[in-house]
């Protein structure tokens, strides 16, 4: 058998390392990997790096939950990390990923493998034109080819993703593409590496703040934001006394400014509103999205990129930095007021009540944490539920999906917080949004083990759809009512205490306030399941009781 390593330098294996070694002089210091042939150079490349101690690899056994843990990686640095792939349905894999990428802004470079141009279309295996298939989902797709032995122009290519990908000029952070094709031989020795030319970026200056007057009623709404932004913003909303609708995603939710009932005080109080200041991507609760499309109110929205959020066509004012004016004390007053008395009226059934239900779960889990703790929110319903709990003066650093809000990858993302932030992470999620994303609870051997606390409200099914018009009930939907469980709730059954211990956790199982808190309150280490049992069938008259008493909070 001819010895591949003494045959002349490889043109592939050269073209993974310069690809590699150009992301890692221009920062990138994170590099999740997945097995593969095509993208061996790529594999060895990393491997390497990680031995010399450049970078930080991490290998997942599948494309998907990498990918998402690659975004958990990207959202707790704000800088961009590498996710590499071999070909074919490897990169499909990764597009559920890149989509939240793109719509949350994150910076993700999707590095994949690719078989030579000439091969697409010919039916050769794992071949398909990976151009195209992830194209609607990045900012930019940028090709590199292993036969064209060009490693400047390589080195330029890779500087175009991360710069693209960071928003370093645009202000516009999102994911990239870099399809890396390769032609065999795939193993030999590359030669020396290239060293490359200099470069120096001159990064957009941050934007000047337009100032904003005094005169309308004004509410800020935070909706999904880095917490060192949020934390921002909750601190502008208190020095201008204005009433702050902050989402828990938003890291806006603490302060004096921060109304704790938003969504349900906004249908009476929202009324009065005369300006809104948008900030962030809201995207929990029919209310709030409502008040941003009301047509008869000036809304401005904060947008430091190249686009802005905009969800009910109603924006009139687009600003990339705003400096707020001291609002009238009455004002905020007035809402505040109302908070107050429906946190007395309500907090016997979110907070410190007898029974375990969905708001209990998140205020108990939120509250045994503090600022040095990352808590990671599903979508569905956990977030919506967290948007219930008391204000904290010291509130975890919390994270959520909420570009395209879906409930797959929160695992992954979760452990991908955790290892690029180093804090203690819990993750809250529902039961269905746990099971779809088992496959992250598997961790190759050979690689660092991250310690998690999951935290699984376990009602069989979804709940977020028994507190909407499709759980109504017969008396307003008729027979279509007999569709709920099999089209809606889609109850599945499971035992998640066996599931997770059978992945290699340690499990508990809780039904009542007072055991969360006492499971809550274990140091955590390892990977922890904490599955909490709750009911779904009385979601539509808990929603319903505290719509009244918002009503008479207001009164």
């Amino acid at each position: 058998m001819t010895d591949l390593l003494n045959q002349p330098p490889n043109l592939a294996m050269l073209a993974g390392a310069v690809v590699i070694d150009e992301l890692i002089a221009l920062g990138v210091s994170e590099v999740v990997l997945c097995p593969g042939s095509r993208s061996a150079p790529l594999a060895y490349a990393a491997w390497a790096g990680d031995q010399a101690g450049r970078l930080r690899l991490w290998v997942r056994a599948e494309e998907r939950s990498a990918a998402y843990f690659a975004l958990g990686l990207a959202k707790a640095s704000g800088r961009a990390v590498a996710v590499v792939t071999t070909s074919g349905t490897a990169v499909a894999n990764l597009a559920p990923a890149l989509l939240e990428a793109r719509h949350a802004g994150l910076p993700l470079v999707a590095c994949t493998a690719d078989r030579p141009a000439s091969l697409v279309g010919t039916g050769a295996n794992q071949t398909t034109d990976q151009l195209s298939l992830l194209a609607p989902l990045v900012l930019s797709t940028i090709r590199v080819v292993s036969t064209e032995a060009a490693p400047a122009a390589w080195r330029q290519a890779v500087r175009r993703a991360v710069v693209t990908a960071e928003g370093r000029l645009s202000r516009q952070p999102g994911p990239v593409h870099v399809n890396v094709e390769l032609t065999p031989p795939l193993v030999g020795d590359p030669g020396p590496l290239p060293l490359g030319g200099p470069f120096r970026l001159d990064p957009a200056p941050p934007p000047r703040p337009v100032r904003l007057d005094s005169g309308p009623r004004t509410v800020v709404v935070a909706g999904d934001l880095p917490p060192r932004v949020g934390r921002d913003w909750a601190g502008r909303a208190e020095r201008a006394g204005l009433p702050l609708l902050a989402e828990p995603s938003s890291n806006a939710r603490s302060g004096t400014a921060a109304i704790r009932f938003a969504r349900l005080l906004t249908p009476e109080l929202g009324r009065a509103i005369e300006r809104v200041v948008l900030v962030g991507r809201p995207t929990l609760s029919r209310p709030i999205l409502g008040l941003l499309a009301r047509a008869d109110l000036e809304i401005v929205a904060v947008a430091p990129g190249a686009s802005w959020v905009d969800p009910g066509w109603a924006v009139s004012q687009v600003v990339p930095d705003l400096s707020l004016a001291v609002g009238d004390p009455a004002w905020l007053a007035a809402w505040r007021r109302a908070d107050r008395r429906l946190a007395e009226a309500a907090d016997p059934l979110v907070w410190d009540g007898p029974e375990l239900n969905g708001p209990t779960l998140a205020a108990i889990v939120a509250d045994g944490l503090t600022d040095q703790d990352n808590l990671v929110l599903g979508s569905s319903q956990p977030i919506r539920d967290a948007d219930l709990a008391p204000i904290s003066d010291l509130p975890p650093q919390v994270w959520a999906n909420r570009g395209q809000a879906g409930i797959d990858g929160v695992i992954a993302t979760a452990f991908g917080l955790a290892a690029a932030s180093g804090r203690a992470t819990t993750a809250l999620m529902g039961d269905l949004t746990f099971l779809h994303d088992l496959p992250a609870l598997i961790t190759p051997t050979l690689e660092r083990r991250l310690d998690l606390r999951l935290v699984v409200a376990d009602d069989d099914g979804g709940s977020i759809f028994a507190g909407l018009e499709y759980g109504a009930g017969p008396a307003r939907l008729g027979h279509w009512a007999d569709a709920f469980e099999r089209c809606f709730a889609v109850p599945v059954g499971q035992d998640l205490a066996r599931l997770g211990a059978a992945l290699g956790c340690r499990v508990e199982r809780v039904d009542d306030p007072s055991a969360l808190r006492q499971a809550l309150a274990a140091p955590s280490s390892g990977r922890h399941l904490i599955v909490a049992s709750l009911r779904r069938d009385d979601r539509p008259g808990l929603e319903a009781q505290l719509t009244r008493l918002a009503h008479r909070a207001v009164a």
